[in-house]
Parts: C-alpha cells; structure tokens; sequence
C-alpha cells in the first residue's frame, strides 16, 4: 500500500530553543516520544552562544493530543518553546499560486516584443487563422478549474470561496506534474443554466474545462450539455477522476489476488458523482455486476437505469467482494460489516468510512482510502494528453487508456503508485494522447 507516512495526522512544527550540550535534543525527542508523538524533520534554524533554534516538525492526532506533547516539552529543563506552527496553515497564507510571467522584460524593446506595438502582428495572425491561438498564446495549455462549492471533498455545501484552497491545490497539481496553467473559476450560482452559459461564455479562454466539486444530479447535466456545446475537451474530475483511478486500484488488486475482475460482484456505497462515475467506467471496463445504495432514491433510480442493481448498505456488504464507498460520511462501514477477503476502498476526503488498517484487520483483502486511491494521480495526465492530441472531448477509451496507464506503473504489491511520481503522469498523459488519436 502507498500510504503516506502521517497520513491520518495533523502536521505540526515546533519552534523551541535547545541548550547548546549533549543530552538536551535526546531528552527533548524522548520527551515527544513518549507522547506517541511521531518525530519528522529536525531542523536547525540559527546557533547561539548557549542554546540552538530548532524546527521540529511532529504528526499528532488532535488538539488534545498536542496538548499534551506541548507540557512534556515544556518541563524538559534546557528546552524553551517558542511557537507551535501550523504547517498546513502557513502553506496557505496568500494563497498557493500565482499568474507569472515567460517573458523576462529587461528593457523598452522587451515590451515592445510582448505588448504594443509588435503583439498586433501576432493579433492579426490569429485573425486570419483562429488556430494560430495555440502557437501564439497560453490557451492551449490553460485549463479552467469551475466549481460553485457544492460538494467540496467530503465536506459537502461550504460555497465556492471556502473550495478555493482546493481548485488552488489542483492548479499546483497541473503545474508540477504536467507543466499545464490550471486557473480557478468561482461560481456563486446553484442555477444549471447560470453555469453553462458563464462557461461558454468564458471557453475561449481556455484549452478545456475541468469542472470540480459540484454536487450531483447537476453536476451530470452540466458536464453533459457543455461536452456538446463546445469543441474542447470537458471532464467532470469528480466523477472521471476519481473513476479511472478506482479501476486502475482494481486492476492490481485482482491481478495480484488472482481475481477476475469482470466476473466480481462490485458494490458502491455513495451514488453521487464519484458513485455514478465509478459506476460508469467500470462497466464500460466490463464489470457486469454492479450493486449500490444511497440516501437519495433518485440516485438509486439512476443506478438501476445504468444496469445496477439498488440495494441497502448491508446489502452491499453482505453480497459484494469489492466495495467502493464514497459518502462523505466517516465511520460508516463498521469492522463487523466487513467479509474475510473483500476489497474495500474507502474514498471519502478527509476522512475514509472505514480506515484501510482497519478494513484489514477486520479480514479485507486489500484495503484503500481516498489519499492513496486519489484522483490526483488521474487529471493531471489526462487533460496533458488531451491537450497534446489537440482533442475535442475526452472519452471512455480515453479514460479506460488512463486507469491501464496507472496500474502498470505501480510497485510490487501496491493498488497504485506514488502521487508525485512523474513517470506515472507522464504515462497517464501518453496514453490518453495515443487513445484521443485512435478514436479519433
């Protein structure tokens, strides 16, 4: 399994002044230790001629439990705490990306090369000949991030402005592993009409539409009515994301349990967007036997017309050997629910219906929550490859040309590879490229 190391914890560094003599940092981690802290990195800030400053950057598992590793520290005798600093919120402070230039301008010939007068050469080229936009400007390699925040992670109604951090972190996402501009779009409409026609209306911007966290049932009709309305390639991440990832999860767990995947009876718990997406691909894989449940009848209704079978949450349990949850509801599969021998993935963010060591424990197969078995490992590659074949919408074969991308390039025994591993985007991106041709 590929989970990270602090995974489940909240990252926290202190910030303490350490005597200057052998013993005092031992004492100081044994201290921590004790605690059930668990110690990442140490680092020496600044030396003086008594004591040294040092970062030390410790996962605990709540406020109550930092606490406590906060008085230990303090009634070490040498050592003086000076702050506790939240990583996570220092990351964000001023937000996590920025519109930077390519064009270094040292001098008024530079502006004059990018700006007036020589850029209306370069606008009467794309005038003549619209295609030119994708040598001459970024539009092609620019990719809208749309949400109205109606379902943001398992968070769920928070509102665009609280969901920025997350298009933000997509948008370092695109950036770092495949290179493309991923810009946020905001929407305060709830209104289906509202969204696609600011999205038409904002199109040319962009080489293609990433639409993010917006709840189901709209999030279906949005995707849909915009993949015909426009000639650039659309991608709900939410449903397609999270779905090729889940398949590529499951390629590997059946290759390495021996298990015919088309043959498994696979259950869904959550039909929303994620549920009916994963739903989706994997009979498009060839899965014939898909059973699922949710709180909303329609969304049962929907599973049945796609060819599954609505059920309740025990059912699930009881007749299906992969369960794939995705309700936003921690805590959800209880241990007893689980069969010796299951595959379960628990997918909700930022906390899982059932822990993976939990799952195990309790006699799963194989066991997976949503940081490892994460959609990030999918979107980046896939609007590269999109983009790079110069494609018009992005498509099952596409989509299925991805899943078998991630699961070749994952490590012995593992669901999937490594998030930050850029040979797997970079293989998701190829084959999406060659998969856009061959459909084409």
């Amino acid at each position: 399994m590929n989970i990270e190391k602090g995974a489940d914890k909240v990252v926290k560094t202190l910030r303490v002044h350490v005597t200057d003599q052998p013993g005092y940092l031992g004492r100081l981690t044994t201290a921590i230790g004790n605690e059930r802290g668990n110690i990442g990195d140490i680092r020496l800030i600044s030396s003086g001629l008594t004591h040294n400053l040092r970062e030390i950057t410790v996962y605990v598992d709540n406020d109550s439990h930092l606490e406590r590793i906060v008085t230990a520290v303090a009634s070490v005798e040498g050592v003086v705490l000076e702050e506790v600093v939240d990583m996570v919120e220092k990351v964000h402070i001023g937000g996590k990306i920025a519109m930077k230039s390519r064009s270094p301008i040292t001098s008024l010939g530079d502006v004059r090369k990018i700006y007036t007068p020589g850029v209306a050469s370069i606008c009467r080229k794309i005038q003549r000949q619209p295609e030119l936009a994708a040598r001459y400007t970024g539009i092609r390699n620019s990719v809208a991030i749309i949400t109205n925040g109606t379902a943001i992670l398992g968070l769920g109604d928070i509102g665009p402005v609280a969901g920025m951090p997350v298009m933000e972190g997509k948008a370092v996402l695109f950036d770092h592993l495949v290179g493309i501009s991923g810009v946020p779009v905001l929407m305060k409409s709830k209104n289906i009409e509202h969204i696609i026609e600011t999205v038409w209306h904002i199109a040319p911007t962009f080489g293609a539409i990433k639409l993010e966290d917006i709840a189901a049932p709209d999030c279906f009709e949005i995707e849909r009515r915009l993949t015909e309305m426009l000639d650039i390639p659309v991608m709900h991440d939410d449903q397609h994301g999270t779905a090729v990832v889940v398949l590529a999860a499951l390629l590997n767990a059946a290759r390495i349990t021996g298990i015919t995947l088309s043959e498994m009876t696979v259950g869904i718990i959550g039909l929303g967007a994620a549920g009916i997406g994963i739903t989706k691909l994997l009979m498009a894989h060839g899965v014939r036997q898909v059973i699922g449940t949710d709180l909303n009848e329609s969304a049962k209704e929907m599973l049945n017309s796609l060819g599954g079978t609505a059920t309740d949450l025990l059912g699930v349990m009881n007749d299906a050997e992969i369960v794939i949850a995705t309700t936003g509801c921690p805590g959800l599969i209880k241990p007893e629910m689980v069969r010796k021998g299951q595959i379960i993935l628990a997918l909700s963010n930022p906390d899982p219906e059932i822990r993976p060591e939990v799952a195990m424990a309790a006699g799963a197969a194989f066991a997976a929550d949503g940081k490892s078995v994460n959609n990030a490992l999918a979107f980046p590659g896939i609007f590269r490859g999109a983009l790079d074949a110069g494609a018009t919408a992005i498509n099952k074969r596409m989509l299925l040309a991805a899943a078998r991308a991630i699961a070749e390039n994952a490590g012995h025994g593992e669901l999937v590879p490594g998030i930050l591993d850029p040979k797997v985007h970079s293989a998701v991106a190829d084959a999406v490229h060659i998969a856009a041709g061959a459909a084409a």
